[in-house]
């Protein structure tokens, strides 16, 4: 009888849960119990998950590994794909090793590096691999000497924080005043220059932005896939311009970020992001981690995540290379299950505890025991 791989993904993203379906979903039909946690109840990956805990509020990185490690060793978790406090887990691999629990994510100092975007610059370009001029601001001041010069240059500026995720924080600057054009329609990224200087000079504290120009599409995230000893396995562009996604192999994208992947050491599952400056691709971002959008390579015949939970228990999945490149498409949202609303915290007729607690199985998953394998 084949044993199930236990997987734990930890305040993950809600796409996430497409990558929780085609672990269950691999080629080889190996049986795959899935374990997530969240902050919040409502993450549609808690319901789609075999078994889940509410994470505790307020730990430090450093009681945060605690945690982690307690929830690795009581669930008997194979395989680990951190997402909150990556780096400070990663620099604990073999205190998870030692519970028998592998980590799926990149060495402690090759997450650091892209944590702040700046330092990930600089020593991107010492690899190199070309960048868009960019400027770190801290002040009112700053910010307008960054402005005038990409201006000077025939570039609209954009800033986003010098560490972050996911376009949080990301704006254009315009030179046009707030009135009521901006209050029409939907909200956009476009944030008046004087506006923002004047919120800058409010503030009590200093900001830490990367100032750039605004880069033209089609974007390309580089999905990559590293085994541990830093060999490429695969690289396959994701294409986004405007609503229309695509595939392509074009070594313009993919020579680029597989030296990336190889010379940071870039293990397991990340995704290097390109835009266009003026006619030449440059890079966006790196992110360390698996990518929302990953599960969009099923368009081309490749499981990502099944090859890298191979990886990570040191078994060998080969070279992923797409049996065809997908014809292009777009992204739609759809419904997906969330827990039914009966924990503590959010009856009003109960008090506000927040505790772990076990799920129903996910859709088409017949209950089971810890001692019995998971059928799918």
């Amino acid at each position: 009888m084949v044993s199930r791989v236990r997987v734990w993904l930890n305040r993950t993203y809600a796409e996430n849960v497409f990558f929780m379906d085609q672990l269950r979903s691999n080629p080889h039909s190996h049986p795959v119990e899935i374990h997530a946690t969240h902050g919040d109840p409502d993450s549609p990956v808690l319901a789609a998950a075999d078994s889940a805990d509410l994470e505790p509020e307020g730990l430090s990185p450093a009681a945060y590994v605690e945690f982690a490690l307690d929830q690795c060793q009581r669930r008997g978790i194979d395989v680990f794909v951190p997402r909150l406090h990556q780096a400070t887990i990663a620099a604990h691999r073999e205190e998870f090793r030692a519970v028998g629990t592998a980590l799926l994510a990149p060495p402690a100092q090759a997450v650091h590096v892209f944590e702040d975007k700046v330092t990930a610059y600089q020593a991107v370009e010492a690899l190199g691999v070309p960048v868009p001029p960019y400027h770190r601001v801290r002040d009112a001041d700053q910010l307008v000497a960054a402005v005038e010069e990409l201006e000077a240059g025939g570039h609209k500026a954009c800033f986003k924080p010098a560490a972050g995720a996911g376009g949080v924080g990301f704006r254009v600057v315009t030179r046009t005043p707030f009135s009521l054009s901006h209050l029409n329609g939907f909200p956009s990224p476009y944030v008046p220059l004087d506006l923002v200087l004047e919120a800058l000079r409010d503030a009590e504290e200093a900001v830490d932005w990367l100032v750039m120009p605004r880069l033209e599409q089609p974007e390309v995230s580089v999905d990559c896939l590293v085994a541990p000893d830093g060999r490429v396995r695969m690289a396959v562009g994701r294409t986004k311009n405007g609503r229309r996604r695509g595939f392509t192999l074009n070594p313009a994208w993919i020579e680029p970020a597989r030296r990336l992947a190889e010379g940071f050491g870039l293990h397991y599952l990340s995704n290097i992001q390109f835009r266009m400056y003026g006619d030449d691709p440059v890079l966006m971002d790196v992110n360390t981690r698996p990518a929302g959008g990953l599960h969009q390579l099923a368009l081309c015949g490749l499981n990502a995540p099944w090859a890298a939970v191979q990886l990570a228990l040191g078994e060998d999945p080969g070279d992923l290379l797409p049996a065809r490149l997908g014809a292009d498409y777009t992204v739609v949202s759809g419904p997906r299950a969330v827990r039914p609303v009966s924990l503590p915290h959010q009856r009003p007729d109960a008090p506000a505890v927040a505790r772990p607690f076990p799920l129903a199985p996910a859709p088409g998953v017949r209950p089971h025991s810890a001692d019995s394998p998971l059928t799918v």
